[in-house]
């Protein structure tokens, strides 16, 4: 076993979801080293949702990319005298600067004979049978933690609201007419994995009017950079008023906040439904082409809806053939499902 560290290096995921599902790992480093400083190292757009995760002293923003950035980088980590590097992401470009700057703890996946070679600590990659199994994000980041002698601390999400997001928010909704009373359906319509994720913008917005009449639900939309045309798209195919956060977009801030204000948030497969179950909020969630046992966990405050097909889960970024595992998913089944949260 590694010798008890004073200064940890977390590498984060690349995804907002998979950085939220990270929580239950950094808590069980912080609770077995107390003491150490612990630091998340990830990218830039990371930075408000990094500083927020349990455990976390400071969070750094790492964008490498040409060789000159490759050895700042690599000097930067040698100086600050880190013990130990847990890498979460798979990629042997994670675990390159580590390796360059002589950490001498690295963990993580072994995933291939690259990467094998820049880790002093390698954990197996799930499998049965010799193939790859897929299995939840959060086990998947305690085993990691685990076999660094972390005892796990719970599989809770969780993840604090940035500093200043609430009143940053709460100015934003005031300005556009949104009393404090309204309850709010916050709708987060795109996907930057790709367009197979995309459930069609005519089922949101039958699916947003319907529990605006059944409810009293106010639809937000809330479109990530370079989604605005999805988020317009939707807003015009609905007869109730929608409002657009659009321009600006919400930072990832204003979106943990502003999640945590909806009384639901209805959402394709993306980052936005794991800051809803950190933060207790009902969430539905639309799956078509990735595989549910990578966030099949915590779903009691959850309905996860999937049309049966047979080319899903496929994985691909563009549906090859007709989108049949989002276009079949009608809005009758989102509605059914909220009102069964709503209670």
């Amino acid at each position: 076993m590694p010798e008890p560290p004073r200064k940890i290096l977390v590498r984060a995921p690349n995804w907002v979801g998979d950085l939220v599902m990270a929580s239950p790992a950094l808590r069980a480093l912080r609770a077995a080293h107390p003491k150490a400083e612990i630091a998340l190292e990830g990218n830039r757009h990371l930075a408000e949702l990094g500083a927020c995760l349990p455990g976390v002293d400071v969070f750094h923003a790492d964008d490498p990319g040409s060789s000159p950035a490759w050895l700042s980088h690599t000097r930067r980590l040698r100086k600050q005298g880190f013990d130990w590097a847990v890498l979460l992401p798979d990629s042997a470009r994670a675990a390159i600067a580590p390796f360059l700057a002589a950490i001498p703890v690295r963990a993580g996946y072994a995933r291939d004979p690259a990467r094998r070679a820049l880790l002093t600590l390698r954990v197996a990659i799930p499998r049965e049978g010799g193939q790859r199994v897929a299995i939840s994000m959060i086990d998947r980041y305690l085993r990691i933690t685990r076999a660094l002698g972390c005892p796990d601390q719970g599989d809770a999400l969780e993840l604090g609201v940035p500093t200043g997001a609430g009143e940053s928010l709460a100015a934003r909704l005031r300005a556009a007419g949104v009393r404090e009373s309204e309850k709010l359906l916050v709708v987060t319509p795109g996907a930057s994995f790709g367009s197979s994720k995309l459930w069609p913008t005519g089922h949101f917005a039958r699916a947003c009017d319907a529990l605006h009449r059944r409810r009293g639900l106010r639809t937000v939309l809330a479109p990530g950079p370079g989604e605005q045309g999805i988020s317009a798209a939707v807003a015009a195919a609905m007869d109730a008023p929608a409002l657009e956060l659009a321009w600006p977009p919400s930072s990832l801030a204003e979106l943990v906040a502003l999640i945590d204000r909806a009384e639901l948030l209805l959402t394709n497969d993306t980052g936005p439904r794991q800051i809803a179950v950190a933060r207790g909020r009902p969430v539905v969630v639309l799956m078509g082409p990735t595989d549910p046992r990578h966030t099949g966990h915590l779903l009691e405050r959850q309905r996860v809806l999937r049309e049966d097909v047979a080319c899903s889960p496929c994985h691909h970024k563009t549906c090859p053939i007709d989108h049949r595992c989002m276009i079949r998913l009608g809005p009758e089944r989102v509605v059914a499902a909220a009102e069964e949260l709503l209670g």
